[in-house]
């Protein structure tokens, strides 16, 4: 059995420009397709492709919105005036003593062509101008974002922070790279959900839940779910990336992925039957996070401090390598240059008499003593032994 072959697709900025040129917003391109606009907006950046009967709506879509731009021909503009065509004229009578006059030679009427428009230049952004405006571009939507990981407001903002100053710091990767915006994200989500944020002591404070009882109960929900599950509901259901991307997004398998999509589903659709509902559950999700004022800084401030923290770290890592310099130089100064074995430890000796300060003389100790004594005070002799 032969597949038929698929409806072709035309380049990613084509396919932005039958949409505009039909007057379609991306939300409603996507209604049509049954797609999330996020989707629609990838497949017109070229991030991802689409597959299976979402291409096939997609492509045909796109079919008729180029049959109805071909339809719909430009209004014509000025056409140019052209000399018109010289008609016989009939042969003069001659007149009897009447010279010709000259007659004026025609003037050639100008045409009206249409000067081609030039294409403005590309204005060439410096690093700071262009990281300012993705900056601006992202950052509220990922602060958002980050809100639903973790539930703390001050936390989503300073992990968004920490991730654009990451991005900063490596500007040239982040700037070549094909989704700027998923670099950024993928950062701001692995600081936020980071397990040493339990050991901060802000964290033992808990901050005020959302005044909306439905989105303090799903809030709670969100949050009961493992992280690795939380991310992967909030990138598919929330952000709206299509399964590939969240998996890569995630680091796992697909399979993996999908798997860890569908228990997250059962867990808040088994606490609130009404998101049962994909579409129900993005829009509540949208919703959630759109209804807290979480508003993100300054693109200098922000670039100001990963500069300040670069700075900071550099120093750091230059005074570590002086002091282990100099302990180094230190060791090598007062270290000994012979080897001196150890003393042992003393061990008693049985067999011995232990030593005894000496007591009060005898009698006879005392005796001998003076007798001594008395010898050698006469004279220089020396006393000699002799037997009694």
């Amino acid at each position: 059995m032969t597949r038929s072959p698929a409806t072709p697709l035309p380049p990613p900025k084509a396919r932005r420009r039958l949409r505009e040129t039909a007057a379609l917003t991306q939300t409603q391109l996507a209604d049509r397709v049954g797609v999330t606009p996020a989707t629609v907006r990838a497949w017109e950046s070229g991030r991802t492709t689409p597959r299976g009967r979402k291409r096939e709506a997609y492509a045909k879509l796109l079919k008729t919105l180029a049959e109805e731009e071909t339809v719909r021909a430009p209004e014509p503009g000025p056409e140019p005036k052209l000399e018109p065509a010289a008609k016989p004229q009939p042969q003069p009578q001659p007149q009897p003593e009447t010279k010709p006059q000259p007659q004026p030679e025609p003037q050639p009427q100008p045409q009206s062509q249409p000067q081609p428009v030039a294409a403005p230049e590309p204005v060439a952004l410096t690093p700071a101008q262009a990281f300012d405006a993705l900056y601006a571009f992202s950052a509220p939507a990922l602060v958002r974002q980050t809100f639903l990981l973790t539930g703390r407001r001050e936390q989503a903002r300073e992990s968004v922070e920490r991730a654009f100053q990451a991005a900063w710091e490596h500007w040239p990767e982040v700037a070549r790279d094909r989704d700027p915006v998923g670099w950024v994200r993928a950062t701001a989500y692995e600081y936020a959900l980071s397990p040493w944020q339990r050991l901060r002591p802000r964290h033992r404070h808990p901050e005020p839940p959302p005044a909306d009882p439905g989105d303090r109960t799903l809030l709670n929900t969100l949050l009961r779910l493992p992280p690795r599950h939380r991310r992967t509901l909030v990138l598919y259901d929330g952000v709206g990336l299509d399964l590939p991307e969240t998996a890569a997004e995630t680091e796992a398998s697909t399979p993996a992925t999908a798997n860890r999509l569908l228990r997250a589903r059962e867990a808040v659709a088994g606490r609130l039957p009404a998101l049962a509902d994909p579409q129900v559950l993005h829009r509540r999700l949208a919703e959630l996070a759109s209804n807290e004022r979480l508003r993100a800084a300054e693109p200098p401030t922000v670039r100001r401090g990963g500069e300040r923290r670069a700075r900071l770290r550099t120093r750091a890592a230059i005074a570590f390598t002086v002091a282990l310099i100099g302990t180094t130089a230190l060791t090598v100064r007062t270290a000994p240059t012979h080897y001196e074995p150890p003393v042992s430890p003393g061990q008693a000796v049985r067999g011995v008499p232990q030593r005894v300060a000496p007591g009060a003389l005898s009698d006879e100790e005392l005796e001998l003593r003076q007798k001594l004594r008395d010898q050698v005070q006469d004279g220089p002799q020396r006393l000699s032994p002799r037997l009694e």
